[in-house]
């Protein structure tokens, strides 16, 4: 970038034309090279992304020009995703500390809890019991608390270094009385309860598509994205348990990236119900506990 003096709409536009220039990869917050520029300036600037444009006629200080162009730098060269090197990852209108011992939160279930999954769910206030399976940085069992404000939440992940960013993110919603941490693989632990809903968007990444991954997800813990040959090893064992520890009632969400194909497939007598998000009917599903049987 030029040390010239310049505005920071010009910075900006300079970024954004180097992130393009790079063939960059995108799919951790943002779709393209725009969106990915003007979240660096909005965290630079501690800024919302609707008032990110009045700033941008301001003159950088010395310390937003350096942190800007480190950020950068850093991007285009190590092909790091920007919520790790910004430590943060949003969720509609919600923000968590995100950093490399976990996956970057993202996940078609935020958008059904933000209506507390209606119809499925049609009393939340009787939502009382809930588990996040394979919660990583603890997201989905915190917008499940805010969701269903009678719940108490496990979130149970089998990676002890993700389980601290989970409970970094605990403390920072300040829900540690009711959000409680669980280390197990899958349903093999102790601490399981009985649950009005499960939630899951676990690895489900297939060994084929693991060897073609871009750089910014080789960033991510392998843990967290890969799931055996077909990709559906760790929803082999969430099928498994799940009738165990829903109650009568009780509903199962999981999300599966792009194997619906596959899912199907492979659990012909299960009938899934999938859920409209904003890319499709084909990422996650609901089975009610009966169906489980």
């Amino acid at each position: 970038m030029s040390t010239k003096q310049t505005t920071l709409r010009a910075l900006l536009r300079d970024c954004t034309a180097q992130f393009r220039k790079a063939g960059l990869h995108y799919g951790h917050g943002t779709h393209n090279a725009a969106e990915e520029a003007s979240w660096l300036f909005c965290h630079v600037l501690d800024v919302p992304w609707d008032l990110l444009s009045a700033a941008l006629d301001n003159e950088p200080s010395a310390k937003e020009r350096l942190r800007i162009t480190t950020l950068c730098q850093r991007r285009l060269i190590e092909h790091i995703p920007m919520a790790y090197l910004i430590k943060e990852a949003w969720l509609g209108e919600y923000r968590f500390y995100v950093d490399q011992r976990t996956i970057v939160p993202r996940s078609f279930i935020a958008e059904l809890l933000h209506e507390s999954l209606s119809p499925w769910v049609k009393l939340p206030g009787r939502v009382t019991n809930v588990l996040d399976m394979c919660t990583g940085s603890g997201c989905l069992a915190i917008l499940a608390a805010l969701a269903f404000p009678k719940a108490a939440v496990d979130a149970a992940d089998i990676s002890s270094a993700a389980l601290k960013v989970a409970q970094r993110n605990v403390s920072d919603y300040r829900l540690q009385s009711r959000v409680t941490l669980l280390k197990s693989d899958i349903f093999s632990g102790d601490g399981f309860g009985q649950y009005d809903l499960i939630l899951a968007n676990p690895p489900y990444v297939n060994a084929a598509s693991m060897r073609r991954l871009p750089l910014e997800y080789r960033h991510e813990p392998e843990l967290a994205l890969a799931s055996g040959k077909d990709g559906l090893d760790a929803l082999r064992g969430i099928l498994s348990g799940a009738g165990r520890h829903l109650k009568p009632k009780g509903l199962l969400v999981v999300e599966i990236g792009h194997n619906r194909i596959a899912v199907e497939k492979a659990f012909p007598h299960l009938a899934f119900t999938w859920l409209d998000v904003s890319a499709g009917e084909d990422f996650v599903f609901l089975l009610e506990r009966t169906q489980l049987d």
